[in-house]
């Protein structure tokens, strides 16, 4: 390329960062150094966060936080350092643990098209809001676990913070039941995830849960289940055409949250068969609710995990008479109707769900219009990644429903833990990774599709205010958010991979109880 040519390109850059719309923030990116939309990234690999309360899982504290060269050297009062270190004031703020958003679903190809956010993007989103790691999906190539992990390696490539990966498991064969091995011992990767729902092409059967089950607990890896139950979703499905019920609200009437409920009960006992801790993911309803929450009284190892929009949303944006609309909030487990919500929220505040994901799977109204005569042609999934910090504590703890320590717990901590990540990830102590963020209780918030940093051209919480903002997000000792402006690099993400053993689930489940 010519000098002339990346002179044109930086102005171009320089032009979309002053735009209105900084939702295509992410869209000129053609790997230039440390120049992202005109913004130059932070270069200084020393800083000082001073009179901030810093909050962990375990305790808050007013101390100042010096890092330096990526990691947290010390966190303790009155620290005193040079002039060549960059000094960020957070009297008054709280400095906690970045986000871990253990839940997403990035550059997934699904339903015949692929989500709108890929690993730049959909993490730069992340970062505006105050998630400094997420845990994505890979989904296999025709079930090949290898080919799977290949094809999302080369989609991480421009990553702008730290990532991980669960694996997703659509068949089983002896090629399979090997692949997991490699997938745990050479690769990092040891969470799958079983989809009970999605017939004809995620879904599987009981035969192959039990032995996907058997195969996690030799590997001391976790098992996850979205839980719905497919057959009767898909009768669920032919029964509202039938009806002649064509639109977004036929998807939440075809798999009502018994059907939640159920699968949520089935995924729990086959795990209690095999003596296997279970992970459920996007917990949308009561009855899936109470199934975790019977078993955990039980002293089976369950983790629950809801997801901002479950927690915050209700169904009837669904049955909005403009498609548009209506289409956008189409997801699985669909959005309950009111009063799941409130539940979940209650059951998160005391203990009886442990963490909270998002499930931020993105299709723009053109892509969700495939199912403009069909309910079950549109592309499944909503935001989340960015709106989750601000979301969570607005409802959880400028409500009073939890404190500050507790959402450090749900929103990072809890998640580091289950995957064995911490205190690396998670905690704002020496030795852990400089993953932090600074929020002022005192300042506000208004979500809008026009002002976030997804390229998603909607948005589920749209008009959305609160209390509580994420100021200044540091990822990796850099300062990648301040002043509402991202300074973002592409490729200086790095998958964080854990040493995982099933004891470490036991102990994180017990540590929530």
């Amino acid at each position: 390329m010519s000098l002339s040519s990346l002179s044109l390109l930086l102005m171009l850059f320089t032009l979309l960062s002053t735009s209105e719309s900084n939702n295509q923030v992410c869209d000129a990116w053609n790997g230039y150094d440390e120049v992202q939309c005109g913004i130059q990234a932070s270069s200084s690999s020393k800083i000082l966060i001073k009179g901030g309360t810093v909050v962990n899982a375990h305790l808050q504290e007013i101390a100042d936080v010096y890092v330096e060269n990526g990691i947290i050297v010390a966190v303790k009062p009155n620290i005193k350092v040079g002039d060549d270190v960059t000094v960020l004031d957070a009297t008054g703020k709280y400095v906690m643990p970045g986000g871990i958003d253990p839940h997403t679903h990035l550059s997934m190809e699904f339903m015949g098209t692929e989500t709108i956010d890929d690993f730049f993007s959909g993490q730069a989103a992340a970062l505006a809001g105050g998630t400094t790691m997420h845990i994505d999906f890979v989904i296999p190539v025709n079930g090949s676990l290898s080919a799977g992990f290949k094809a999302y390696e080369r989609k991480a490539e421009n990553s702008c913070m730290d990532y991980g990966f669960h694996m997703a498991i659509t068949k089983w064969d002896e090629v399979v039941a090997k692949e997991m091995e490699i997938m745990v011992k050479e690769k990092g990767i040891n969470s799958f995830k079983f989809f009970m729902a999605y017939k004809g092409s995620l879904m599987v059967n009981d035969e192959l849960l039990l032995e996907g089950f058997k195969r996690c607990k030799s590997f001391g890896a976790l098992a996850m289940v979205h839980a719905e139950n497919g057959d009767a979703i898909f009768e669920g499905q032919k029964r509202m055409i039938e009806l002649g019920i064509t639109g977004p609200e036929g998807h939440a009437l075809s798999r009502p949250p018994m059907l939640e409920g159920e699968a949520t009960s089935r995924a729990i006992r086959l795990a209690s068969f095999v003596n296997v801790p279970l992970y459920v993911v996007h917990v949308m309803s009561i009855d899936a609710m109470e199934e975790i929450a019977k078993a955990r009284k039980s002293g089976q190892r369950v983790i629950g995990e809801p997801v901002v929009s479950g927690l915050i949303l209700d169904d009837s944006g669904l049955w909005a008479p403009d498609f548009v609309t209506a289409a956008k909030y189409v997801m699985s487990p669909p959005i309950r109707a009111s009063g799941h919500n409130k539940a979940l929220q209650a059951a998160l505040s005391s203990g009886v769900l442990q963490l909270v994901g998002t499930d931020h799977c993105p299709f723009t109204s053109t892509q969700k219009s495939f199912g403009i005569d069909d309910f079950r042609k549109i592309p499944n999934g909503v935001n989340g990644i960015e709106e989750r910090m601000h979301l969570v504590w607005h409802t959880m703890v400028e409500s009073g429903k939890i404190s500050p320590t507790d959402y450090v717990r749900l929103t990072s901590t809890e998640c580091a833990r289950i995957f064995n990540i911490y205190p690396r990830k998670g905690a704002i102590l020496a030795g852990s990774d400089a993953d932090i963020i600074i929020l002022n209780p005192n300042s506000s918030f208004e979500i809008t599709a026009r002002s976030h940093h997804s390229r998603l051209d909607t948005n589920v919480f749209e008009g959305m205010k609160g209390k509580g903002k994420v100021e200044v997000t540091i990822a990796g000792g850099r300062i990648v958010w301040e002043n509402d402006q991202l300074k973002v690099v592409p490729g200086t993400g790095n998958v964080s991979i854990p040493q995982l053993r099933l004891q470490d689930h036991l102990v994180a489940v017990e540590e929530v109880e």
